[in-house]
């Protein structure tokens, strides 16, 4: 900004009309610019050794000094000093023609372009065709185009050469808001600066500069409110200053601010976080509707309940963010307070469920309607225990009586824990309730540990097909019918066959009940297909074998039994009565899942340029 030791003028120029703040304290000098010190030591050492790129690129959220920066830049190399003699400076000495000139926007030598509204290659073509002219009066042409990225294709490309190639006396310093927007080709010519958001204590001091230059009193919580939400831009905060000091009458208090801004007491937010916190919706309820009553916006309430909960997340993790000097003593200790009561789940979740609800305010034909039913929501969900806790409650609840122990059929012992390192327990997922029609809720699942029942393996004859050697057990058959994905022989193979003996070549069995009737054949037909080998295929009466549908069935049966008996899992049906089992892992699946997902370990491979 301008000097501020110098008389404010009570903000009138010479010609009598009032001046906004923003342009009054527009900087004049590198020494006036705030939160840019590592651009301005890189601008003062070029200066100083003589090495002044020939165009300049300028970027950074709006507001923080790009287009009066470029024209410092300006000033300092066509500054001639006070005595006429003086060289290119990075402290313009703002006496001389140049500088008088530069300042008021009337050098001619000097020219700024717009190109937020001249984008086109005819505008660009106008500053080409002038560029190989001397500057009239000053050392330098120089060129200043705002907003450049806004400059259509065909005027970037036109600019290239002239970029690349400018004659000694012109220079260009370009200005964005928009980095990504403007062609690498265009960027690969310039010297970039990157002007950063100026950081709150460096921000609020400027405030107090301008204040006391302008005698006007304002309260530090009200230069806060405004630095807060200017977010890093000196010219959003300098015009809310102004805009405070106008609508307070005498001392300006965070309140008149608040008022002005439209936002909500963030004492007053804390409070409402709490109310959703205890799961109290008529309490929240309520202060939201005070709040709305007084004028604040229901989404300005939300963004600051967002806001709040991502500041208490940054402080649980990193604890020297509660020291913000825009954020009052009162609402630190409270954030800390939450910080620390609070686990990270339940603020994530708030989170989430915030700008879930930041969306639909925002298309909601009535904005407090939406506003009131996602508090509804926050605090419906306050109180919903946690995994942890609901496990931890589950295991505190005794299990109700076995159906085989006392007061149950069989009077048998109710289950016991099992002891460590016998019967590992397996992982359970388990689902509540279902579809109308439905009452148990989910269907059953389970999976299969004990893999496939197989045949017995009899040793191959001498005289057997050499081709057959290759399935020597009754699994190999199956694997077979598999492989040639046959499926409708697959199920009937495993649902109807009882094996009574089998070697390479011939199976001999008794049909299950709804096996079919020619199985027998088919399956002996596709083998000898299969295999270019005739098979021996026999029906033989008085097989007691289990099918492989019925060995694989009664596994899962056994395991869901042990899933079921478990006292874990016996709690769970107790407080869910309409629960099911749905799924059961084993732990040696989990093991299996784990080590399919870890990395593979990768071997250091030799780098020629480590030697």
């Amino acid at each position: 900004m301008s000097d501020l030791s110098s008389d404010p003028q009570s903000g009138t120029p010479s010609g009598g009309q009032y001046q906004v703040l923003a342009r009054k304290y527009r900087p004049e000098t590198f020494a006036d610019l705030v939160g840019q010190d590592a651009m301005v030591r890189t601008l003062k050492n070029a200066f100083a050794a003589d090495r002044i790129a020939q165009a300049f690129i300028m970027t950074g959220i709006r507001g923080t000094g790009k287009t009066t920066t470029a024209r410092i830049i300006a000033k300092g190399m066509n500054c001639i000093g006070e005595d006429g003699n003086g060289g290119p400076t990075t402290e313009p000495c703002g006496k001389c023609e140049h500088c008088q000139a530069i300042m008021e926007g009337r050098h001619v030598d000097v020219m700024e372009m717009d190109a937020a509204s001249r984008t086109g290659v005819n505008d660009i073509r106008e500053i080409i065709d002038s560029v190989a002219y001397r500057a009239a009066s000053a050392r330098y042409k120089i060129y200043i185009i705002d907003e450049v990225h806004m400059l259509s294709t065909s005027a970037f490309n036109a600019l290239l050469k002239t970029l690349e190639e400018p004659p000694a006396h012109v220079k260009f310093i370009f200005a964005t808001t928009e980095i990504r927007k403007v062609p690498v080709t265009v960027l690969s010519r310039c010297q970039r600066f990157d002007l950063r958001r100026i950081e709150p204590e460096v921000m609020i001091g400027l405030l107090q500069k301008i204040a006391g230059a302008e005698n006007a009193q304002i309260t530090e919580d009200a230069l806060a409110l405004i630095t807060r939400a200017a977010e890093g831009s000196a010219r959003d905060a300098t015009s809310l200053l102004d805009q405070a000091i106008s609508h307070g009458a005498g001392e300006t208090t965070a309140d008149q601010v608040r008022a002005m801004l439209g936002l909500a007491d963030r004492g007053r937010v804390l409070d409402l976080i709490d109310m959703i916190l205890r799961g109290d919706a008529a309490a929240a309820l309520t202060e939201l509707s005070a709040q709305y009553a007084e004028g604040a916006d229901p989404m300005a309430v939300l963004r600051d309940l967002a806001e709040i909960t991502h500041w208490v997340s940054v402080v649980k993790i990193t604890p020297d963010a509660a020291e913000d000097p825009t954020i009052s003593p009162d609402e630190r200790q409270r954030g800390q307070a939450m910080a620390q009561a609070l686990p990270m789940r339940v603020l994530t979740r708030m989170w989430q469920m915030l700008l879930k609800a930041l969306e639909e305010v925002a298309s909601a034909p009535n904005a407090m309607m939406a506003a009131e039913m996602a508090v509804i929501r926050l605090t419906h969900v306050a109180d919903l225990p946690s995994p942890e806790e609901l496990l931890r409650k589950l295991q505190d609840t005794p299990p109700p009586p076995h159906p085989g122990g006392p007061g149950g059929p069989g009077g048998g012992m109710p289950v016991q824990h099992a002891p460590q390192g016998q019967g590992q327990p397996q992982a359970y997922s388990m689902n509540q309730g279902g579809p109308q029609g439905n009452p148990a809720g989910h269907t059953m699942s389970a999976s299969n540990p004990g893999g496939q029942a197989g045949g017995q393996v009899v040793a191959l004859a001498p005289r057997a097909d050499a081709a057959l050697a290759r399935y020597p057990s009754f699994e190999h058959v199956i694997e077979l019918i598999r492989q040639n994905r046959d499926v409708k022989l697959l199920v009937e193979v495993e649902g109807g066959v009882r094996l009574v003996a089998y070697q390479p070549g011939r199976i001999e069995f008794t049909p299950s009940a709804n096996a079919p009737k020619d199985l027998a054949a088919r399956l002996g037909s596709a083998l000898q297909n299969w295999t270019g080998s005739r098979w021996v295929v026999s029906i033989v009466p008085d097989g007691t074998a289990e099918t492989i549908s019925e060995a694989r069935d009664a596994a899962a049966n056994a395991l869901k039994e042990e899933a079921t008996a478990h006292p874990l899992v016996q709690a769970v049906l107790h407080a869910f009565p309409k629960a099911k089992i749905a799924k059961i892992r084993t732990v040696e699946e989990l093991q299996a899942e784990v080590q399919a997902e870890a990395l593979p370990e990768v071997e250091d491979e030799w780098d020629p340029f480590e030697e």
